[in-house]
């Protein structure tokens, strides 16, 4: 019997008339594993992964195949997004076994939930080098059934490395040097041809693009202005750039950013915009801006609930069983069926569509990608910039139109507390950057959202709301610490109590709940934990490393620092140290795969500017709006009646006392810089701050 129609993860209900009789993750399962004595068939995939849309239909849904599983296993099926805890520990053993992993991740296990052997994909036959599925099936049942304490072993030997290399270790000292040489990494790993850092595929590192950025605003680095810039031109112009709707696919299959895997995740989408809106305020009139905007375009349209609040989670690549992105593609006849021939000249040109593109299932179809810029096509062809930028405007109007009346593909509805907590804080960024209070207010409604619907002073934020409105289960740790900074943004933003009390609520809960044996935090609470987390507790993870999001304990860490400045209670500050400290010897191994606690250290060592605006009314307006415009990192953003509320620092008290009219003061830790009496003094105030 499938057990899966009544689950609330899309990835699960797509499977639950397949023949396979699947469980979905939980004790039940491994009660029955124990009481067959079977191993158990884990697979980890997702709604949006294309290669577990594959193994579905070639294997999954084969009659004979299913019905081998259902004689020699207990299968169980997880979708990754929903327990992304249960993935972490599980890829972690693939990887150990075969130096690979992502989805689907196929893993057997004993009856105690321990891996023994697994993989990634297993086509339906031999091929390419890797095994059938069926032939591997029948080995690891033999096996099993065969040698059941070897299997046990080989389990507890898997266990016993990734405890070795994953360790708590030593703590050690935060010092500059740490950053300085995680920043040389990060230049040293930086492709200066393609951007980005690695060859093929090439994903987007968020995290470091950031420390890029804020490096760049201290120093005036030349080498960090073109990491960051380069690596963001790059992407705009190639492929995993929706050149339509908007939005940023995956990440490439190849080193140029020409050819995405088509999905289009919410992260990865946070993430960037945030990239992007704080481009736009370090490098204004570089059209960053511009692509922000399109950005969170996509997101409003595409992966949001504009009525109600929240954000999607993601977009599916694919829309049939034989398809791989053709929805975003293109062939030369459907672009020639829908523009003029004079737009389909300069599509053609712009674009880089050909007779033959690099699409291998279908050679015919093009990804779009800027081929030649609006201002070389004006040049190459002797006609104005401006004309030719309305042209290409009207093309992609038409294309979009037409893509739009093609099946799209799927969905995924659920909205992640974490993923949505980055969403808040990437609008949030946009709606500083440039004063439009419309990401401002859908930021605010999608976060009072999850605060009336997802969340419990006890208990924290729920995963999630399931596409039903029901919430997912709690206590991972990547949802508090998501959620924090930002509830810290709302609260700069609009002033309101609410969102600082919630934010100081969270970081109770994460001294309490999720405190980790060797330091740092856990990435779930087991009292906390939905159904089977008991199997869990053998592998305790204290994520250090940027995969796919910023890590929880550096994100964490970041806006506990924040926190202590915006509260004046300095043992949120002593917190952020502590789980700081737990990673000091560890984190350099990562280098850029570490940028955010790397961000995260240098905002304990440089403490964040602290914006103290005493006036009110529209005067307070205006300081509060200049102090988001401007690219500050970290910084804290407090409106006040006057100068004696508490956590004001002396030398504030001082300054304001003595201020004639609206004054701004702009404060690192206890010192002060002089106060602002304008808008425009306060944002020459954090520049100077910026480069202390």
């Amino acid at each position: 019997m499938n057990r899966l129609a009544s689950e609330k993860a899309p990835y699960l209900r797509t499977a639950a008339n397949q023949p396979v009789h699947w469980w979905p993750w939980g004790d039940e399962a491994f009660a029955e594993a124990q009481r067959t004595g079977k191993p158990v068939l884990l697979d980890i995939g997702a709604v949006w992964c294309h290669w577990c849309h594959v193994i579905d239909r070639e294997s999954y849904e084969n009659a004979a195949t299913a019905r081998l599983i259902n004689e020699r296993f207990v299968p169980v099926k997880v979708d990754r997004d929903e327990r992304p805890d249960v993935d972490a520990r599980y890829q972690k053993a693939v990887a150990a076994l075969t130096g690979q992993g992502g989805w689907p991740l196929t893993v057997f296990l004993t009856a105690d939930g321990k891996p023994f052997y697994g993989g990634t994909y297993f086509p339906p036959v031999d091929m390419h080098g890797r095994p059938g599925f069926p032939r591997v099936l029948e080995s690891v049942a033999r096996f099993y059934a065969e040698n059941r304490d070897e299997a046990a072993a080989q389990a507890d030997r898997i266990l016993a490395a990734l405890a070795r290399r994953g360790g708590a270790g030593a703590p050690g000292e935060i010092a500059p040097g740490l950053i300085d040489d995680a920043v040389r990494h990060v230049e040293s790993e930086f492709d200066a041809v393609n951007g980005g850092w690695g060859h093929a595929p090439k994903f987007p590192h968020t995290s470091a693009i950031d420390l890029a950025i804020a490096r760049y605003r201290r120093t005036g680095s030349a080498a960090l202005e073109d990491v960051a810039r380069t690596t963001l031109d790059r992407m705009l112009d190639g492929g995993v750039y929706d050149h339509l709707a908007g939005g940023f696919h995956r990440y490439s299959v190849d080193a140029r950013w020409h050819v995405p895997h088509f999905e289009k995740m919410l992260h990865d989408n946070a993430g960037l915009l945030a990239n992007l809106a704080h481009a736009a305020q370090v490098w204004p009139g570089r059209g960053y801006d511009a692509k922000a905007r399109d950005v969170a375009r996509f997101m409003e349209t595409v992966l949001s609930d504009r009525d109600h609040g929240g954000f999607y989670g993601s977009q599916d690549a694919d829309v049939g069983h034989e398809d791989d992105g053709d929805f975003f593609t293109w062939t030369l006849d459907e672009a020639a069926a829908v523009l003029d021939p004079e737009e389909m000249r300069l599509a053609a040109l712009h674009f880089g569509l050909a007779e033959r593109g690099p699409m291998h299932h279908d050679p015919r179809r093009n990804v779009l990608h800027v081929a030649a810029k609006a201002s070389d096509l004006a040049h190459a062809l002797g006609r104005p910039v401006a004309e030719v930028e309305r042209v290409l405007a009207e093309v992609r109007r038409k294309m979009l139109a037409a893509r739009l009346e093609r099946p799209a593909p799927y969905v995924d509805r659920t909205l992640y507390t974490n993923w949505n907590g980055m969403a808040v804080s990437a609008f949030l960024a946009l709606a500083g950057a440039t004063g439009e209070a419309r990401y401002r207010d859908f930021a605010r409604l999608t976060l009072d959202r999850f605060l009336d619907e997802a969340w419990s002073r006890e208990r924290g934020f729920a995963h999630g709301l399931a596409d039903d409105g029901t919430p997912l289960s709690g206590g991972l740790l990547d949802d508090q610490a998501q959620m924090l900074p930002a509830l810290l943004d709302a609260h700069d933003h609009t002033g309101n109590r609410r969102y600082l009390d919630a934010a100081v609520a969270v970081a109770d809960l994460l001294e309490r709940a999720f405190a980790a044996p060797g330091g740092g935090l856990r990435d779930h609470a087991p009292d906390l934990a939905g159904p089977g987390s008991r199997v869990l507790e053998t592998q305790v993870e204290r994520p250090i490393q940027d995969n796919p999001t910023p890590s929880a304990n550096a994100t964490a860490a970041r806006a506990l620092v924040r926190l202590a400045a915006a509260t004046g209670d300095a043992r949120h500050r002593d917190h952020a140290r502590r789980i700081l400290e737990a990673f000091a010897a560890e984190a350099p191994r990562y280098g850029l795969f570490a940028a955010a606690w790397f961000l995260a250290a240098d905002a304990l060592l440089s403490p964040p500017p602290q914006v103290l605006v005493v006036a009110r009314g529209e005067a307070a307006d205006a300081m509060r709006a200049a102090a988001l415009r401007a690219y500050a990192p970290g910084r804290v953003v407090r409106v006040i009646g006057d100068a004696a509320e508490p956590g004001v620092p002396e030398e504030a008290r001082a300054l304001a006392a003595r201020a004639a009219g609206p004054t701004a003061l702009v404060c690192l830790g206890e010192r002060c810089l002089a106060p602002a009496d304008s808008p425009a003094a306060l944002e020459t105030r954090l520049a100077e701050a910026g480069k202390t």
